[in-house]
C-alpha cells in the first residue's frame, strides 16, 4: 500500500469517527437532564411563550428531523446560534480555540524537552542515582493532581515570589506577531521590522503567562513519556543489533542516540499524538485554575447555562481535533517506520 492510499484510508476512517462524535454529542441533548428552554425563557414565561421559543429553536420537531438539519448545517459550517450569548456558536468557539491550542502545544513542548532526555539518562544509567531520581520524578508527576499543582505553583511562584502572573492570557502568540511590520519588500535591501520592542515585549508577556499553565498541564504528560522512554530504551539496548553495533566498534553515543533512541521514539510519537489530543480536550481544570480563556472554560460555562449549540460545537471541535492529530501521527509513524504502510 502506498503512502497516499494509507493516508486516504485513515482519512476516511476519521470522517466516520467525526460523524460518530457528532451523533453522540447531538444525542446527549435528549438524555441529559434539564430543558434548554428554561435557560432561554424568562422566569415568568407562560406556556405559550415557551412553546413559541421551542418552535423558534426547532425543539418541537421530531428527533430525526433535527438531527439531519443539524448535520446539514454543520456541513455548511453553521454550529448553531447561542441564544444565551447572543452570538453564533462558531464565532465564540474559534475565538477561544487558539488559547487552548497554545496551552496544549506548550505543555507538549515542556513534556518532550524534559521527558525524553530524562528517560534516556534513566535507561543508560540504570540502578544509579540518576535513574532513581528520574523514576521518583515520574512517579510523583503521575500521582500529582493538576489542580493542586497549579494552585501550589501560583501560591509559591506567583504570590510568594512574584515571578509569574497569577492568571489570564494577556496576549496571544499569533497576536504578538502583529507588531512585526516589514519596512521594505525590496529583495536587494535588508528588510527591517518595525516595533521590534513591542514584539519582544509581547513574546515575553506571553511566555510569562503561559509558563505555569503549561507546566501544570504537562507534568503528568512529562512523567508518562519519561517512563515510556526509559522502558523503550532498556528494551532496545538489550536487542542483538545493539550488541552487534558495539562489537563492530561503533561509538556508544551513535549506538544509543541514532539507533536505539530512534527505534524507541516510534511508540513515543504515537503516545505524543494521543496525549496532545487529550490535552486539547482535558485542559478544563488547568484553564479554570489560571483563568485561561480557552475552550475548557467556555465549555464549562456552556454546560452550566445549558447552552446546547455551544456545548455541541465545542465537543465536535475537540473531537475533530483529536481525529486530525491522530491522522497526522499515523502519517509521521508511517514515515519513520515504512513497514506500517504495508
Amino acid at each position: 500500500m502506498s503512502m497516499g492510499r494509507f493516508l486516504l484510508k485513515r482519512s476516511v476512517q476519521g470522517v466516520f469517527v467525526v460523524w460518530g462524535v457528532v451523533t453522540a454529542v447531538f444525542a446527549l441533548r435528549y438524555v441529559t437532564p434539564g430543558n434548554p428552554i428554561t435557560f432561554v425563557a424568562p422566569l415568568d414565561a407562560s406556556q405559550q411563550l415557551r412553546e413559541q421559543i421551542a418552535q423558534e429553536l426547532g425543539l418541537n420537531r421530531p428527533f430525526y428531523v433535527q438531527y439531519f438539519d443539524y448535520i446539514f448545517s454543520l456541513v455548511q459550517g453553521d454550529m448553531g446560534y447561542s441564544y444565551i450569548q447572543g452570538v453564533e456558536a462558531s464565532q465564540l468557539i474559534f475565538a477561544r480555540l487558539p488559547a487552548t491550542l497554545e496551552l496544549a502545544v506548550a505543555a507538549s513542548i515542556v513534556a518532550v524537552v524534559i521527558s525524553i532526555p530524562l528517560g534516556v539518562i534513566s535507561a543508560t544509567r540504570r540502578h544509579e542515582p540518576a535513574d532513581y531520581a528520574a523514576t521518583s520524578f515520574s512517579l510523583v508527576g503521575i500521582s500529582t493532581p493538576n489542580f493542586w499543582l497549579g494552585i501550589m505553583l501560583v501560591l509559591i511562584l506567583s504570590v510568594q515570589f512574584g515571578l509569574f502572573p497569577t492568571s489570564r492570557r494577556a496576549v496571544g502568540f499569533l497576536e504578538s506577531f502583529g507588531n512585526l511590520v516589514v519596512l521594505s519588500f525590496d529583495p536587494l535591501r535588508f528588510a527591517l521590522p518595525l516595533n521590534v520592542t513591542e514584539f519582544f515585549h509581547d513574546i515575553v508577556t506571553w511566555l510569562a503567562h503561559i509558563t505555569l499553565p503549561a507546566i501544570t498541564l504537562g507534568t503528568y504528560f512529562t512523567a508518562l513519556i519519561t517512563r515510556l522512554t526509559r522502558s523503550g530504551m532498556l528494551d532496545e539496548l538489550g536487542k542483538p543489533y545493539v550488541r552487534s553495533s558495539r562489537a563492530k566498534g561503533l561509538p556508544e553515543t551513535l549506538v544509543r542516540y541514532k539507533h536505539a533512541l530512534r527505534n524507541t521514539l516510534i511508540p513515543v510519537i504515537t503516545v505524543l499524538g494521543l496525549q496532545l489530543g487529550t490535552l486539547i480536550g482535558g485542559a478544563v481544570i488547568t484553564e479554570a485554575v489560571f483563568a485561561w480563556p480557552g475552550l475548557g472554560t467556555l465549555l464549562i460555562n456552556a454546560i452550566n447555562s445549558r447552552d446546547w449549540p455551544l456545548i455541541q460545537g465545542s465537543l465536535i471541535v475537540i473531537g475533530t481535533g483529536f481525529v486530525v492529530i491522530n491522522i497526522f501521527v499515523d502519517a509521521l509513524y508511517a514515515y519513520i517506520n515504512p513497514q506500517v504502510v504495508h
